[in-house]
């Protein structure tokens, strides 16, 4: 999502956590205030990486034999569902086809 779409994007390569473990990225995301967005389904873990600790968590869903088209259309698939919806505090699940949101619940 290149930044005249509006987002402000850096990979794990560019800020040289190549290797860095889940953990150490999900920080620096929460940190920076920045929504990860990935294809490792261990971020879809909310106990691990607690959601509303985060800018949002994305997992996209790729076929066995994923393309580049394929990580594409998820890509456009979350980009259409935030023309109405926000990321923050939320863990979302990008398939094809749909979109599966995790809402934390308050134990009120």
């Amino acid at each position: 999502m290149p930044a005249e779409f509006g987002h402000d994007v850096l990979t794990v390569r560019d800020q040289g956590f190549q290797g860095a473990t889940d953990d150490r990225i999900f920080h620096v995301c929460a940190d920076e205030q920045r929504t990860l967005i990935t294809l490792d389904h261990d971020f879809g873990q909310v106990l691990r990486f607690p959601p509303d600790e985060s800018a949002g968590i994305v997992v996209l869903e790729l076929p066995r034999q994923a393309s580049p088209q394929s990580l594409l259309d998820r890509l456009n698939d979350l980009l259409e569902v935030l023309k109405t919806l926000t990321l923050t505090g939320k863990l979302w699940v990008v398939e094809a086809g749909r979109v599966r949101i995790h809402i934390q619940r308050d134990d009120d």
